[in-house]
């Protein structure tokens, strides 16, 4: 399908390691002369659901900045757009939760926020775990949580857990258990 959008002119408004933010003159698809700002992600979103043969997963809770608020959720950081995602999920499943698995399959992509931004994220299954100790980044100040597959499921159901990496990926898990899958 074409593009609708008639791109006049582009201005970056702001630009840091992590992101870009870009502001568009357009001409909207209904003929209208119009803004649209995009955010351009450096990295890509990688989330990993390591879970154990009693289908147990481990949640990472941490301060999000952005929220100002808690968040209980899948393990999950950025991956540089160069090296291997999985090499990505590996890093940060070791630093966040000291877990290494011998199994890993890739269970989905999504885009986070494809109104305004271009984020893609990479959502890991691990399996096979070997638990060890955490290394988190100075920017992290991490608590671990092991609950069951169901357990998470309610904490989604109940708004308990609203990160939208978590989410997704506990939903799929949840029907792949309930499909025979898992």
């Amino acid at each position: 399908m074409q593009n609708p959008w008639q791109i006049l002119q582009s201005q970056k408004i702001y630009d840091n390691p992590w992101i870009e933010l870009t502001e568009f003159q357009v001409i909207t698809p209904g003929g209208r002369p119009g803004i649209y700002g995009v955010v351009h992600f450096k990295h890509l979103a990688i989330g990993i659901v390591p879970i154990d043969n009693e289908e147990n997963i481990w949640l990472v809770g941490q301060y999000r900045f952005p929220l100002n608020a808690y968040s209980w959720e899948i393990p999950e950081g950025g991956g540089k757009l160069d090296i291997d995602p999985l090499v990505s999920a590996k890093r940060e499943l070791w630093e966040e939760t000291g877990i290494t698995a011998q199994k890993w399959k890739e269970l989905f992509r999504m885009h986070l926020s494809n109104s305004v931004s271009d984020e893609l994220a990479i959502i890991y299954l691990a399996q096979e775990l070997d638990l060890g100790s955490p290394h988190p980044e100075d920017t992290e100040q991490l608590a671990l949580r092991k609950v069951s597959l169901n357990q998470a499921y309610q904490m989604v159901l109940q708004g308990e857990i609203t990160d939208s990496l978590s989410v997704a990926a506990i939903f799929r898990l949840q029907l792949m258990k309930w499909e025979k899958q898992l």
